[in-house]
């Protein structure tokens, strides 16, 4: 191997000291299952979110090799880290489906955690973003800050583009999901998750480099050299941990519940809970809807396997909110409330037409329509006495491999599972906007996103921009069994609440169904496999929120920077290696 003269530096893999223990190769793996069993715990059902930051401060540390072959190996460390944390995470895929099918899924989202590796491999060998665990952040704040940046702007790139490819992107499992209950989940408000993402990355960072200042202090303590500037150094990244974790709870978000109320659970039909209505803002009384969580006879095997019983349970739901001396302005079914098509079944458009009436309210019906060109519509119609369906929303965008299979004959090499979607289901064109007519004569817009489009920021935010004043969330979890799927849904219904500044209702065949204020406060909730109704009154609210004025921009600007630091550091390394060669 050749050697360079005297003076002249090498690159930067061929410069940097060699690896030490927490830096060795079993070391950066052992931190690594560390760091995505921390982040699977600071997700619903466990919900310890500020382990989230502790989680991203572990990988951070896992990817801190370096050499020449250190972009290969982060990229094994960051597959093994998501993978850890993967197969608990959506341990519903495999409740629901089976074992290939989860495993797949998770394999391929911890594939980015690979891409992960490499990339903050490549960005870390720009001069500006460079990084030795002897220098203190207090002799270079700006180095320290640009360093703790671009590791946060690539971790949240890599981010954002797992959810928008491959098949649409699978937004599930976002750092920012974790944070509803956090002061730094307010700053949705302002940069919806991309911007949340951020500031845990940020914190995570943060949190890594104080503890490495602490133990060079340790070690200078020991030896009997100065601490000072090493004590300084740690104490000023936690305080700026802290600042940056904290500082979203000034924003201003709409008021919110007294956080000490209790959120309801029980009698929940025979109460009107308020879903913060102080917060008004367009004319007239704010909507009173009633929420009717059907469940099912037997969990896991989901609402198909229950024909006409799921739609009979969602009936019964009905009359108990008509017997009940409260004017409703709309009825809320789940996803696939009715498993028959009222459009096509005489029998269930005659029921649903007795169940509008009893109530005094138009339904909101989840369905499957079959057109006759072949496919399916996952739809929510809203449902008249008499008039049957005045406005109607199909889902845009369908779960790859759960309601349509991509490359089906190449996947069912794999698995015979995919025989068990035997009509893919067809994407709607039109935005997830249902126009509801009040008894006043006025309209009120419900942003309706069906099931899993509540993950998908897009979707929500242009139907808030499209006037939308309340967000519903149909959704059917009758296949997930008592996983923390519901639970995981609930919290993103939240995140989008605080984003957009608007109540939202999450109704479940089966539960979690849930209430939430404009700020994602909780004021009601249901348990798994129960039948249960809600009745709430939700705020009417028509600002629109940085976040959803800011549309797709936060997201594009944060994975163009993320590409490229990524070419940046990939090209600066190959000019230092053909410069040194060179000399050499």
């Amino acid at each position: 191997m050749p050697t360079a003269p005297a003076g002249v530096v090498g690159p930067q893999e061929r410069r940097d000291p060699p690896a030490g223990r927490w830096t060795s190769r079993p070391a950066t793996l052992l931190l690594a299952l560390a760091a995505g069993g921390t982040l699977w715990a600071s997700f619903p059902d466990v919900d310890a979110w500020p382990l989230a930051f502790v989680a991203v401060a572990l990988l951070y540390a896992a990817l801190r090799r370096q050499g020449r072959h250190a972009a290969a190996w982060n990229a094994l460390v960051g597959f093994v880290a998501l993978l850890t944390f993967w197969l608990p995470h959506i341990w519903w895929a495999n409740f629901a489906t089976d074992t290939v099918p989860w495993l797949a899924l998770a394999l391929l989202e911890s594939a980015f955690g690979a891409l992960l590796g490499v990339l903050w491999t490549w960005a870390r060998r720009m001069p500006g973003v460079r990084w030795r665990d002897g220098v203190a952040p207090a002799a270079g704040p700006v180095r320290a800050l640009t360093h703790v940046t671009a590791f946060a702007v690539v971790f949240v790139a890599v981010e954002q583009w797992r959810s928008e490819a491959p098949f649409g992107g699978f937004p599930w499992g976002r750092l920012a999901w974790t944070m509803v209950d956090a002061p730094t989940g307010r700053a949705a408000w302002l940069g919806g998750t991309t911007l949340v993402s951020l500031l845990v990355a940020v914190v995570g960072v943060l949190l890594a480099l104080a503890v490495g200042q602490l133990v060079r202090a340790m070690r200078a303590a020991r030896t009997g050299r100065p601490v000072s500037t090493a004590v300084v150094a740690c104490v000023v990244l936690a305080a700026a941990a802290a600042v940056v974790a904290a500082a979203p709870a000034a924003l201003p978000l709409p008021s919110g519940p007294d956080p000490a109320e209790p959120v309801a659970t029980a009698d929940l039909a025979d109460q009107v809970v308020d879903a913060d209505t102080a917060t008004q803002e367009a004319p007239g009384p704010p909507l009173v809807v009633g929420a009717v969580q059907g469940n099912v006879a037997e969990p896991g095997l989901g609402s198909f396997a229950n024909r006409a019983e799921v739609l009979n349970n969602h009936l019964d739901g009905t009359d108990v909110l008509a017997g009940r001396d409260t004017d409703l302005d709309v009825v809320l079914w789940p996803e696939n409330g009715s498993d028959l098509d009222p459009q096509e079944v005489p029998e269930v458009a005659a029921a649903l037409d007795d169940a509008a009436t009893a109530v005094d309210a138009p339904i909101l019906v989840g369905a499957q329509e079959y057109p006759a060109t072949g496919g399916r519509y996952n739809v929510a119609l809203l449902w008249q006495a008499g008039q049957g369906v005045t406005d109607r929303y199909a889902k845009q965008h369908p779960a790859p491999f759960g309601e349509y299979i991509p490359l089906r004959g190449f996947v069912r090499l794999f698995s015979a599972q995919v025989d068990r979607v035997t009509n893919d289901m067809l994407p709607g064109t039109e935005p997830a906007v249902v126009d509801l007519p009040r008894d006043d004569g006025t309209t009120t817009p419900m942003a309706t996103v069906i099931c899993f489009e509540v993950a998908y920021d897009e979707i929500v935010r242009d139907a808030v921009q499209r006037g939308a004043q309340v967000i519903v969330v149909p959704t059917n979890n009758a296949s997930f069994g008592y996983t923390a799927e519901s639970t995981q849904q609930l919290a993103m219904t939240r995140m989008q609440a605080m984003t957009t500044g608007r109540a939202a209702v999450q109704v479940s065949t089966v539960g979690v169904s849930g209430v939430v204020a404009p700020d994602g406060t909780v004021v009601a909730r249901t348990e798994l496999f129960t039948a249960d109704q809600i009745v709430a009154a939700l705020p009417l609210r028509t600002t629109l929120t940085p976040a959803v004025r800011a549309g797709y921009w936060p997201g594009w600007i944060v994975g163009a920077l993320g590409a490229g630091l990524a070419v940046a550091g990939l090209v600066t390394g190959i000019r230092e290696r053909r410069t040194w060669e060179r000399t050499v």
